[in-house]
């Protein structure tokens, strides 16, 4: 069952439907599981284990997505696939990844023009903590959906805070 299915908030990134997306593509291409994960560049237990999951790892979900040549608002209740954009290339040797610093940037940006605390913001956000905001100036990696509901806040696609890194 989907998430989009159960009702969730809008906002919310489908795994359950990346996962469906995911396997009617490589059985379309005739592919196993290890040789879909060896063209996107990532394990096989990354690919099965989307499998029941409700949050996962960004980084390996936007390599993913390159893969399936989908944005994330594809994946995402109550988001026009079409106001995503498309995801950035990368070139040899590089891989798609978050900008969490930006990301924060942004937010930050939104809550001193609001003159909000981080908890305020949260509440705004909704499903996210405080803590989970303040932590992207760190830079570190993210989980969806937490940062598509993030980024769907600030009414900017996801592309927008994407970066390529080197392998």
């Amino acid at each position: 069952m989907s998430i989009s299915s159960r009702n969730p908030r809008p906002g919310t990134f489908d795994v359950a439907a990346l996962y469906a997306a995911l396997d009617e593509t490589r059985r379309a291409r005739d592919l196993t599981w290890t040789a879909a994960a060896r063209e996107i560049g990532v394990s096989p237990s990354t690919l099965t284990g989307l499998r029941g999951r409700t949050s996962v790892e960004g980084d390996g979900v936007l390599q993913m997505l390159r893969w399936l040549e989908r944005a994330p608002e594809a994946f995402t209740v109550g988001s026009h696939a079409s106001r995503g954009g498309t995801l950035p290339s990368v070139g040899p040797g590089e891989v798609l990844r978050f900008d969490a610093a930006a990301i924060y940037r942004a937010l930050d940006a939104q809550r001193d023009a609001r003159q909000w605390t981080w908890p305020k913001l949260a509440a705004a956000i909704g499903g996210v903590s405080p803590s989970m905001l303040t932590h992207l100036a760190n830079g570190g990696r993210v989980s969806m959906p937490s940062i598509v509901r993030i980024i769907g806040w600030l009414g900017r696609p996801v592309a927008d805070f994407t970066r390529a890194s080197q392998r």
